[in-house]
């Protein structure tokens, strides 16, 4: 693979890796643009936190194939990671877990004038999702989500 490589394809490539070691890929985060390019890789389990062995065991074996496979060109920064509290959003089921949380949504196209949007996930469904912000509430494509994340009441 060359610099084209999407975090679709990475997933491809990482969800057998991190499953033999017990974990679930929760998301990608591939920066691919600019000089420092980084690939965030989120992984969780359900039984427990993650920790930081885990992290190094998922990070050792998925820094291997990257190398071997050359699948990205050129230099990147690997980082593998708990999603945390604050936890980034990327399918559809993962927004359906958390209806009825505070998140925050950055869209790729502006509604009223903005793209950043913080208010409570209220619906989710095979094409949109919906946020209550103040007493407005925003119907959002998946496609024209850039990035969400929960916002934490801590």
């Amino acid at each position: 693979m060359n610099g084209s490589v999407t975090s679709q394809d990475l997933g491809e490539i990482f969800k057998p890796i991190v499953e033999s070691f017990g974990c679930e890929l929760w998301g990608i985060d591939f920066n691919n643009s600019g000089r420092s390019r980084l690939l965030r890789i989120y992984i969780d389990k359900t039984e427990r936190p993650i920790d930081v062995k885990d992290c190094e065991k998922v990070s050792r074996q998925i820094s291997g194939v990257l190398d071997v496979e050359e699948t990205i060109s050129g230099d990147y920064v690997l980082e593998v990671s708990s999603p945390g509290i604050d936890r980034p959003l990327f399918s559809i089921d993962q927004f359906k877990m958390y209806i009825g949380s505070k998140i925050s949504l950055k869209s790729r196209i502006q509604k009223e004038g903005r793209r950043k949007f913080n208010g409570v996930l209220k619906k989710v469904d095979a094409q949109n999702i919906e946020v209550e912000v103040g007493k407005v509430d925003y119907v959002f494509p998946h496609s024209n989500i850039e990035s969400a994340n929960l916002i934490s009441d801590y």
